[in-house]
């Protein structure tokens, strides 16, 4: 058996660091070597005799510092277990005085390996660690690995680099091509393929603009001209020349040879000597946005002619108009004169109203809000009505008018009022656009499942390209400076927008200009179970059945006076306020049957003077009507959320107000005395115009 004493010899001078730690959770240091002082340059005395984790502690300031740890832990283990523990290679930083005295931590790596030592009863006497620093080596290890990273990561990079560019070269809307200084072809996209009509340009030899068919579209002196094969701006750049923004027109290569104008930029790209390598194009597809400029300036000539049409329109009815009411001023106007006068001016305010439907129609069927309530018609009752309307017109125009009906009915589901609107204005569009004494012929079919109506006239044509926007609105054919017919040039797009709301279609045909025009309208057919509905008829003026007090209640002090005179003339009692704080002391002292009120009043306007009169107890069962210049749907609700029972649209229809007013007297009169109030407030819907 060896001398102990050799085995102490072994121990110290051997070249590995080594120490003996006592077998506890908070371990001792009980002996190191000379090669463990070394390599954690520490003296004996500060180690020996000390607990190991304050003699070597973990860098309080680095939270990535777990050899401490990791360190507890295998110890730890082998305690337990009985069996040496294998440290893997461990980051241990080693506390150290540095320059100036201040305590510093220097990063260290160890590989280390703990023994358990036994006694010969079996009793663990202490642990035997033993150390390698592994620092350079790691760090060589890391250097290593990062060359390889770097190296690895440039060319993922690069290769992303030429992935992203080929990623962004496809996903660009504009067409890109790279080519060398030799005229090869390194790189283009698909919208290049596209813009030109071809797959690809040859790689294999140089590019040859002798094939490339251009015109020059930038509105200089040479608009027109072709380009040459040196003037391309991609030839230009290859010689070092920049070219940016030309608009030119170009030929596709496909079969099509289709035409578009591109905004073509080239730019050279030099080496750092500033040689030529290579030079990029870039072309933009310019056709569609210079046809939407045109079409944008197209559109804002027709708005200023719209314009100017309109305040024509809006003259003529309101010279007469001037004029009879200057007439109506003068002493000496007999009766028979007055009634001419008034003829007059009902028949140019008629017109004026007539505009401003046209306009309120367009702009509700253009937004969606046209509610169409169909029931099943005849066509041909449809026609009559249409007919009926326009036949002033004919006469003045001296047009005849040739009405071929179909034999067996032509019954459809629409709306009626709707469907007569749609036919009178062709019929008014065929009278308009065709000279006096011309000739307009109607025609009637079935065509498979649906009713057609065609109305043609011998007028004065359609060219191609105003058929192709005879639906759009504002659209007209040009017409004499007189205008005497007049129209905005929006019917046929409210026309076409009613047909379509009805399932139906429309189509227009003219052989040209000067050889008339034919507008055929097709409805489906509607199932023959049901019962017609009759169409539309207007009574005359209707007069009072029964007594009936009426207030009118408006700030304009003309409108109300006009709107009592006609109330008057029906044969009831008016009594007329300017102001809501009158009408409310009027309505308490002496309260009336019926209320006009005027929404846009002064003080409180006609929404909360309506309120006020429903709670008012000797006003709150009249019948309110309310009288205003707007009638889309929410002014409509609103009128009903506060009361109204009626809501007329300004310039208000007297036959409309006549027959509403006689309605009212004649339920009031059938209703008992002590309900008659509260018998007018109930009202079929479809009674409100």
């Amino acid at each position: 058996m060896l001398d102990p004493a050799l085995y102490q010899t072994i121990f110290a001078s051997a070249p590995i660091g080594a120490c003996i730690f006592s077998p506890s959770d908070d371990p001792v240091i009980l002996d190191v070597n000379e090669a463990f002082l070394r390599n954690v340059a520490y003296t004996r005395e500060q180690l020996v005799g000390q607990r190991l984790f304050a003699a070597l502690p973990e860098d309080p300031n680095d939270p990535n510092d777990t050899g401490v740890a990791a360190l507890g832990r295998a110890l730890a283990r082998v305690i337990e277990t009985g069996q040496p523990q294998s440290l893997p290679t461990q980051r241990y930083p080693i506390r150290t005085i540095g320059e100036g005295g201040a305590e510093v931590f220097v990063e260290r790596f160890w590989n280390a390996v703990n023994t358990p030592i036994f006694d010969a009863q079996g009793k663990l006497l202490c642990i035997y660690h033993v150390t390698i620093e592994v620092t350079e080596q790691m760090r060589a290890e890391e250097a290593l690995h990062l060359s390889r990273r770097e190296a690895l990561d440039a060319a993922l990079q690069a290769e992303a680099g030429r992935a992203r560019l080929k990623a962004v070269l496809e996903a660009a809307p504009v067409g890109i091509t790279v080519v060398a200084s030799n005229g090869e072809v390194l790189e283009l996209n698909a919208a290049h393929d596209a813009l030109w009509g071809r797959e690809g340009l040859p790689k294999e030899a140089p590019v040859d603009f002798s094939e490339w068919r251009g015109w020059w579209a930038d509105g200089s002196d040479r608009h027109g001209q072709p380009v040459a094969p040196d003037e391309w701006p991609l030839a230009q750049a290859l010689r070092g020349t920049p070219q940016a923004h030309q608009l030119i027109e170009i030929e596709t290569f496909d079969e099509q040879r289709q035409r578009r104008v591109v905004l073509l930029s080239a730019a050279p790209i030099r080496d750092r000597d500033g040689e030529v390598l290579a030079a990029v194009v870039v072309l933009l597809d310019m056709s569609e946005r210079l046809k939407a400029e045109e079409a944008l300036r197209e559109a804002d000539r027709r708005k200023d002619e719209f314009l100017a049409m309109l305040a024509h329109e809006l003259r003529n009815p309101l010279a007469p108009i001037m004029v009879a009411a200057e007439l109506l001023g003068h002493a000496s106007v007999d009766v028979e004169r007055v009634k001419r006068t008034g003829a007059v001016i009902l028949r140019q305010v008629k017109h004026l109203t007539s505009l401003v439907d046209d306009l309120l129609d367009v702009s509700r069927v253009t937004r969606g809000l046209v509610v169409i309530d169909k029931q099943r018609v005849d066509m041909r009752t449809i026609l009559a009505q249409a007919v009926e309307q326009v036949t002033p017109l004919l006469q003045a125009r001296r047009h005849h008018l040739e009405v071929r009906p179909q034999a067996q009915p032509l019954v459809v589901c629409g709306d009626a009022k709707r469907l007569i609107q749609v036919l009178a204005n062709l019929l008014n569009n065929a009278v308009k656009y065709t000279p006096p004494g011309g000739r307009i012929d109607v025609e009637t079919r079935i065509e498979g499942s649906c009713a057609q109506v065609s109305v043609s006239d011998n007028g004065i044509g359609m060219s191609e390209e105003l058929i192709t926007r005879a639906f759009e609105l504002f659209a007209q054919a040009e017409r004499g400076s007189d205008r005497t017919q007049g129209g905005l040039g929006i019917g046929l797009a409210v026309v076409k927008r009613l047909v379509e709301l009805h399932g139906g279609t429309i189509r227009v045909h003219s052989d040209g200009p000067g050889q008339g025009s034919r507008f055929t309208v097709s409805i489906p057919l509607a199932d023959s179970s049901e019962a017609l509905s009759p169409a539309p008829t207007r009574s005359p003026l209707a007069t009072a059945s029964a007594p009936l007090s009426v207030m009118v209640v408006d700030d304009n002090v003309d409108a109300a006076q006009m709107l009592s005179m006609m109330i008057e003339a029906c044969g009831y009692r008016v009594r007329t306020e300017h102001g809501s704080q009158a009408a409310l002391i009027a309505a308490a002292t002496d309260p009336a049957d019926v209320y006009l009120l005027d929404i846009g009043l002064p003080e409180i306007n006609g929404l909360a003077l309506a309120q006020c009169l429903r709670a008012n107890p000797p006003t709150r069962d009249a019948v309110l009507i309310a009288v205003t210049g707007y009638g889309r749907l929410e002014d409509r609700a609103a009128s009903n959320q506060a009361g109204f029972d009626f809501h007329f649209v300004k310039p208000i229809d007297s036959e409309d107000l006549a027959g509403l007013l006689r309605d009212i007297a004649t339920r009031r009169q059938r209703a008992s005395p002590e309900r008659r109030h509260g018998a007018s407030r109930a009202w079929p819907s479809n009674v409100a115009p």
